[in-house]
């Protein structure tokens, strides 16, 4: 991370109370079976329960977002990537969240190549965690995710605007 010259540190004034939560989100996707994974959300998640969403998680203070796709994928699921390998796929930008009373920004990121056993990493939060057909993906689902799977999938817009008038 880097740091703030003495001259940035005494100007600025920490904006956190302001600040738009970063998030980072993974579409794996398995070209050669045309599979993605998905996890739905249990009883114990903080929002959207039982809905299916794509392995997603909040940015650690000082986390470049690639770092926090990474770190959230093996995780939820302990599929390891290389963050070289991440490509950008989408980007949701949120009014506002459950944690985000200041909205967020989603980076969805995509991956080809992954090394590891799909697993559920946090049962507290994930009822499971699984390969899902392309053709077959749940109706149920966090619709900003669905959306950036869907345009991802389909060639759509890279951008979803969440909860703006």
């Amino acid at each position: 991370m880097a740091e703030p010259t003495t001259e940035e540190a005494h100007a600025l004034k920490p904006a956190l109370g302001s600040m738009t939560l970063l998030v980072a989100a993974v579409i794996v996707h398995d070209r050669e079976t045309d599979r993605v994974v998905l996890l739905q959300r249990g009883p114990g998640a903080k929002f959207a329960r039982g809905m299916w969403d794509l392995p997603v998680g909040k940015s650690d203070p000082g986390e470049p977002i690639i770092e926090t796709a990474v770190r959230e994928l093996r995780e939820e699921t302990g599929l390891v990537v290389d963050p070289q390998s991440l490509r950008l796929a989408h980007v949701i930008h949120g009014a506002f969240g459950v944690e985000a009373p200041n909205g967020f920004l989603t980076v969805v990121f995509v991956a080809h190549d992954w090394t590891g056993e799909l697993l559920n990493g946090e049962p507290s939060k994930h009822a499971q965690v699984c390969w899902v057909d392309v053709k077959e993906i749940p109706q149920e689902f966090v619709p900003t995710t669905a959306s950036a799977l869907n345009r991802y999938l389909h060639g759509g817009p890279q951008v979803t605007l969440d909860g703006w008038s």
